[in-house]
């Protein structure tokens, strides 16, 4: 069972683990502050558009090894160092590297990134979550046509309730739903890169000290990661949306056994077998004690009287009839534990969860009324949120998905809160992304996925 182990037994060695990390962004510097200090594992690439900004970046989190420029990667390889590039063409030509870790948060480029890594015979982490619940499912079968891994990643929450889910049914579990907590209210859909920090309370040194993209955690607050996040759970684990797709109601920890199952038994749940995303506030603003802001959980029922009874002996966290229990985790450490999918997808040739099939979409939602001759500008922006659907609503209704809207122009008016559907915007561009959304999409018509 341990990962620790081999890796020392790697160092020991002199045959690390060698990871290529492309886009070091926030999620990326976290896992470089870590990667750092890890026994068995090199960090050999650093690809990203501002080489200026890798090199401020590893200062800030305190990198111990020599960098070299792309010229010098066998160089880099052989004495344990790290190339800092823009060239992403490094990481693919270089046979010696075993992991490809892709965190540019771009769905166009990641997809591309993800197949010339298995095309070089590359494992893949994906945090590049936006891409996987585009396009999970058939970027999971490229991998496995060509011997590698395909893993979402471990410190994401995707992950980690993939994790509980998979631990509830291996116990012989029920699972009613699993999800993640938030800070959320209706109010914040129309959220804009200009008013994000607002709403999270950041002071402008918080901002300038940090990492932080607006546009992308305005994406957080808006609804748009936790529906993105959501179907990548579903399409890895099984779990089928509701109808009205995410509600996000207002939930302790404490509390969600008793809210996170079915109507008929009391909860919000249109149905069981399903994913929520729980507010740390209430619809008035006020903050819910013991909240699961930064947490991932998952309820499962038994119907054994005698597993109820233990419950009961072992303090489990149950509903009021003792038929449903909660189990959650209430952090979560994004990229600083995301050594653990690139230790998985080595030594244990698994993933820490990746998608199987095609159960849910994320559909673009028009935040304000959009004219004709609009430009959109995809998750986080100023014209459209996503909101968590079902695979086949989303085919049947044309709903236009949120990890290919941005720059799409509008040849039509769509009223706020109206979904976008491909009639109302102009053909895009040809890509591998929308290859390979249109191939997906045949194969769940043909009934092949």
């Amino acid at each position: 069972m341990s990962l620790i182990q081999p890796l020392l037994q790697r160092e020991q060695a002199g045959k690390p683990i060698r990871v290529a990390l492309i886009g070091a962004g926030k999620f990326g510097s976290m896992f470089l502050a870590q990667a750092a200090t890890t026994p068995g594992l090199q960090v050999a690439a650093i690809v990203d558009l501002d080489p200026a900004r890798v090199h401020a970046t590893l200062g800030r989190v305190g990198w111990r090894r020599e960098i070299f420029d792309a010229a010098a990667m066998a160089q880099a390889l052989s004495e344990g160092g790290t190339v800092v590039t823009d060239d992403v063409d490094t990481v693919f030509s270089a046979d010696a590297i075993d992991v490809v870790i892709e965190c540019t948060g771009q769905v166009i480029a990641g997809v591309e990134h993800a197949c010339r890594a298995f095309a070089a015979g590359k494992h893949v982490v994906m945090v590049n979550v936006e891409a996987d619940a585009l396009v999970g499912p058939v970027l999971a079968r490229e991998a496995a046509a060509a011997g590698v891994i395909y893993s979402l990643a471990y410190g994401d929450q995707p992950a980690l309730i993939c994790e509980l889910v998979d631990w509830a049914r291996t116990s012989g579990f029920t699972v009613t739903c699993a999800g993640k907590g938030t800070k959320y209210l209706p109010a914040y859909h129309s959220s804009t890169p200009d008013t994000v920090w607002r709403h999270y309370g950041f002071t402008e040194e918080q901002v300038a000290g940090g990492d932080f993209n607006a546009q992308m955690f305005n994406s957080f607050l808006d609804g748009t990661k936790s529906a993105i996040e959501m179907a990548a759970v579903a399409n890895a684990t099984g779990l089928v949306p509701q109808a009205e797709g995410l509600q996000f109601p207002a939930c302790s920890a404490d509390e969600l056994a008793q809210v996170c199952r079915p109507r008929e038994f009391g909860g919000v749940l249109s149905r069981a077998g399903t994913l929520e995303v729980v507010s740390s506030l209430q619809r008035d603003g006020s903050e819910v004690e013991r909240d699961l802001r930064w947490g991932v959980y998952v309820t499962f029922e038994t119907e054994s009287a005698y597993s109820q009874r233990c419950f009961g002996e072992y303090g489990v966290l149950t509903d009021d009839s003792g038929r449903f229990a909660a189990l959650y985790r209430p952090t979560h450490f994004i990229g600083l534990e995301l050594g653990l999918s690139v230790a998985h997808a080595v030594l244990r040739n698994e993933s820490t969860g990746t998608a199987r099939t095609f159960l849910a979409d994320v559909a673009a939602v028009a935040k304000r009324d959009l004219c004709a001759g609009d430009r959109l500008d995809g998750e986080g922006g100023y014209c459209v949120y996503g909101k968590l659907t079902s695979a086949a609503a989303s085919l049947e209704r044309r709903l236009l998905p949120l990890g290919l809207a941005a720059g799409l122009r509008l040849r039509s008016v769509v009223a706020a809160g109206s979904p976008v559907t491909w009639d109302h915007v102009e053909a895009p561009e040809g890509s591998l992304a929308l290859d390979l959304r249109r191939r997906m999409e045949r194969a769940v018509t043909e009934g092949s996925l």
